[in-house]
């Protein structure tokens, strides 16, 4: 049992040592970022107690935003205030945003050639069945009782058959969380109880109207800052477009990055075509090599639209990705900051923590469209019929799958596999 006496609040410095280090080691996506932050800073240092790490990440699923930034924000902002929160939420991004330019760069420039095209053709499968097993993983801890399997199905329909869009499904999601509250309270299950415990140094103080009202004005100002640099840059449209279109996925990522990249790839591919459906695969395909947030392949996005809208200008391509960066999680730190000391109050709240659960397993159902979305290229190339699907493609999904969750292979030696499995198959076949 978790005890505050038993904790201990660590120098700015050394927080800000664990914030760099993780940056680049936070590799296995968001279970391995939250499991190497709860092994940090609640089992081997005791910074943080394990209800409290557990409040925060429950809560971190229904801001907006990636899961582990936000988590790594919000903890960050426990021990340290708001400048704990900025460092370590920078530092959570900055190294995969960096690595993800060089390979960026590297893609449009040898994206073609046979070679490269095949170890793309490698990756694609695996990335299915990545997506898949998070799909599993999030259906096992999510789908408990007949009400989240239905509200995992009736999303699958209305976004796969009906086209219904993401907002609405989440929206809708939420209203009925709100009427079952008030008029079935059975249908809601709660969750577990937390143990109360004294607050963090950063939450003693109520919340106060003011200082709400100067962040979101500062907020504004920051968001605003960058339309003034895009109005030198020419082409201002397509730029108000991209700042936008991020701010508005960073509103709607509720749940984890798997919630909203469904409407992101279908949105940039079919709407804006700022890139193809392939290219969004490769994209992926990228991210996953990158320690961070799997939500930094919006990132990419960026930089393929701006390198395509500009006919091929790698200025413009890396202008699209900071941009982008910005404007994705630059909202994360200002909804931590305003809604963080208000969340902590709803620490054990029954009514929320049961429409936590009813918005995860709505997302049970997004990410099965995003499979099947994106597996359509990978499985059934060049627009061929169910009849004539890639079955090496195919195979190497499967494989992929007893290899993640039998083996518990790793997934940079997973990539690695593919990356071979792509080259062979292009020297051999």
């Amino acid at each position: 049992m978790d005890t505050t006496s038993k904790l201990s609040t660590p120098s700015f410095n050394e927080a800000l040592k664990f914030w760099f280090k993780l940056g680049w080691i936070s590799f296995g996506g968001t279970a391995g970022h939250i499991a190497i932050m709860h092994e940090h800073l609640v089992e081997q240092k005791k910074w943080i107690s394990h209800h409290k790490f557990l409040h925060a990440l429950n809560h971190c699923m229904i801001l907006p935003g990636p899961e582990a930034q936000q988590l790594a924000i919000y903890t960050g902002w426990l021990m340290h205030g708001k400048r704990g929160g900025i460092a370590a939420g920078m530092l959570f991004v900055l190294p995969s945003m960096f690595i993800l330019l060089g390979l960026s760069i590297l893609y449009v420039l040898y994206g073609n050639i046979p070679w490269v095209t095949a170890m793309f053709n490698g990756l694609k499968p695996a990335v299915i069945a990545i997506i898949l097993l998070a799909m599993f993983k999030i259906a096992r801890k999510s789908l408990h009782t007949p009400v989240h399997y239905l509200l995992a199905a009736i999303a699958f329909i209305g976004i796969f058959f009906l086209h219904l869009p993401f907002l609405s499904i989440i929206a809708g999601t939420l209203i009925f969380a709100l009427v079952a509250h008030w008029a079935w309270p059975s249908l809601l299950p709660t969750g577990s109880e937390i143990a109360e415990e004294e607050p963090s140094p950063a939450t003693r103080s109520n919340f106060q109207l003011k200082p709400f009202l100067q962040l979101l004005g500062a907020g504004i100002v920051l968001w605003l800052l960058p339309f003034l640099l895009f109005c030198l840059l020419g082409d201002f449209s397509f730029w108000k477009s991209l700042g936008l279109f991020f701010t508005q996925t960073a509103f709607v990522t509720i749940g984890g990055s798997y919630t909203v990249l469904p409407y992101v790839a279908q949105f940039t591919v079919t709407k804006l075509n700022w890139l193809t459906r392939l290219q969004m695969l490769d994209g992926f395909a990228l991210a996953e090599t990158t320690p961070g947030p799997l939500i930094i392949v919006l990132s990419f996005v960026g930089f393929m639209a701006g390198y395509n809208h500009f006919g091929g200008s790698l200025w413009m391509g890396t202008i699209g990705l900071l941009a982008t960066t910005y404007f994705t999680f630059l909202p994360c730190f200002l909804l931590i900051f305003a809604g963080a000391p208000l969340i902590e109050k709803t620490q054990g709240h029954p009514a929320i923590a049961g429409a936590l659960g009813l918005v995860t397993a709505a997302v049970v159902g997004v990410i099965l469209n995003l499979t099947l979305y994106l597996g359509k290229d990978v499985l059934l190339p060049q627009g061929l019929g169910i009849s004539h699907p890639d079955w090496w493609a195919a195979a190497w999904v499967i494989i992929s799958l007893i290899l993640l969750q039998r083996y518990r292979t790793n997934i940079l030696f997973l990539v690695g596999l593919s990356i071979l499995f792509g080259l062979l198959h292009h020297l051999l076949l």
